[in-house]
């Protein structure tokens, strides 16, 4: 039962199957009749696990587990206390409210950790741009894009960091690179 974190590139479509403009799955591992417990849009990059395991995914994937996904937004504009406070208490999104959330700024120590997205972001001298950090346990279509377009702050660049106790710089996955990692990690923090 091989359990693979994956830091998915930009661009990378959540399926094995060959597509006609866009890099997939297969591209990256190699590891035969493995799946993604969750997904990540192609224009989202990060960790993504996959498994043969379909107990595992659901443990990994499901909201009623409620195994925490800490994502870093690169937002348009400069939030405040009080954007996040929104956030952190829930967001009608018209059809349905997310769920309680933890919520941060991101520190440029740890900005300065990314990788370099190709093609970068385009860079717009009069209007700032800021980093978040939201800590959900579902995940809806693009909950997180949407989240943040509901209060004023359209995602700009959207990385997944970890999920449970897997951290994507922990693990130091350069983006496209995959291994095999223990199936308990993800629900028990190391020490």
């Amino acid at each position: 039962m091989p359990l693979i974190a994956l830091n998915k590139r930009f661009n990378t479509i959540c399926q094995f199957s060959a597509h006609e403009t866009r890099p997939s799955l297969g591209d990256w591992v190699k590891t035969p009749w493995v799946y993604p417990a969750g997904r990540l849009d192609a224009d989202s990059e990060g960790l993504l696990l996959l498994t043969d395991d379909g107990a595992l995914q659901a443990k990994i994937a499901e909201p009623r587990h409620k195994l925490v996904k800490r994502y870093w937004a690169q937002v348009e504009g400069a939030p405040d206390d009080t954007a996040l406070a929104q956030l952190a208490k829930g967001v009608y999104l018209g059809d349905y409210v997310t769920r309680p959330c933890r919520t941060a700024f991101v520190a440029q120590e740890d900005i300065d950790k990314l990788w370099a997205r190709t093609p970068p972001i385009r860079y717009r001298a009069a209007i700032p741009a800021t980093w978040i950090e939201l800590a959900i346990t579902e995940g809806k279509n693009r909950q997180v894009r949407r989240m943040t377009a509901a209060i004023g702050y359209p995602t700009l660049r959207l990385v997944r960091v970890a999920i449970g106790a897997l951290d994507i710089f922990t693990l130091r996955l350069a983006p496209g690179e995959c291994i095999e990692v223990q199936a308990r990690a993800p629900w028990q923090r190391a020490g």
